[in-house]
């Protein structure tokens, strides 16, 4: 086998978990082969380079093998060679990360957690029997809403 479709490529190389996601990736243009947008019946062979953009970091990959079949894991990793510009890139995307301020600390506004609940309550020195509805009024009726 010397040629292989990419979407078939990108399923044994264990980018995709599917056949039909790696088609629907390549749909996004999110795959390029030398440089090209790819379509899913374009065919690779070994020695092209394969470009894969997989959420925020591009993946940039030689073609070493071809194989039609999904394998494990270690045989997949044969098929392929990651060029050093993109693991470059993806260690100083996996350092901006480690760098970033965690983004729930941004929420201001939103459902309290449970500790600030309590601290609600507490501050507005209710208890439990202020919350329910079927309570003894003041003047002796249960649960009338009159």
């Amino acid at each position: 086998m010397e040629r292989l479709r990419i979407d078939k490529w990108l399923w044994a190389a264990r980018f995709c978990k599917t056949r039909s996601l790696a088609a629907e990736e390549i749909g996004k243009n999110r795959v390029q082969v030398n440089g090209e947008v790819a379509k899913a019946s374009r065919e690779v062979k070994v020695g092209d380079e394969v470009s894969y953009r997989q959420g925020a970091v591009t993946r940039t990959v030689r073609v070493l093998g071809i194989s039609g079949v999904r394998g494990p894991a270690p045989v997949a990793q044969q098929l392929y060679e990651e060029t050093a510009e993109s693991l470059a890139a993806q260690a100083a995307f996996r350092e901006q990360r480690r760098l970033a301020s965690e983004p729930a600390l941004a929420i201001e506004q939103g459902r309290p957690t449970k500790r600030q609940r309590r601290d609600l309550d507490k501050a507005r020195g209710s208890a439990w029997g202020s919350r329910w509805s079927a309570s003894i009024d003041d003047d002796g009726d249960v649960g009338s809403n009159s």
